[in-house]
């Protein structure tokens, strides 16, 4: 049975993507913890970031690096915040956000219901700034 990211990657649910490449995609979580978090997700089932190959970690490390990168450019965000839970949904996902403070990190303070106007903003300043570090080819239009 396809898990509910398989499902916004094959497109049965929306999602709002800003990155996508052979191995993994990108898009705005649905429980920010600041505007602009996004999910770095790999396209293969995988459950527990421990069961992944180095090969997948490596590449999911290194977008999430050009994502962060942008979040700090696209929201003046003093750092960008990488987590690895694992317990919301069984398959691996890494959480980028714009990070200004250790509190960003508490996923006690998500906010269960994001302004989809906003998120679609945010989501495409994002973009605009991966475009802008010369990674368009795996940035998708909105």
């Amino acid at each position: 049975m396809s898990t509910l990211f398989t499902k916004i990657i094959n497109g049965d649910i929306p999602g709002r993507f800003i990155w996508k490449d052979s191995e993994c995609v990108s898009f705005l979580t649905i429980g920010p913890l600041t505007d602009g978090h996004v999910l770095v997700v790999p396209r293969q089932e995988v459950d527990k970031w421990t069961d992944a190959t180095p090969e997948l970690l490596t590449h999911l490390m290194a977008v999430a690096q050009r994502i962060g990168q942008a979040q700090v450019a696209a929201f003046g965000a003093p750092r960008a915040g990488l987590t690895i839970a694992g317990f919301e949904v069984e398959h691996l996902h890494v959480h980028v956000f714009p990070a200004y403070g250790l509190e960003n990190f508490d996923f006690g303070t998500v906010n269960n219901h994001p302004d989809p106007e906003l998120m679609d903003a945010s989501a495409e300043k994002i973009r605009v700034a991966l475009r802008d570090a010369g990674h368009g080819e795996h940035v998708p239009t909105a």
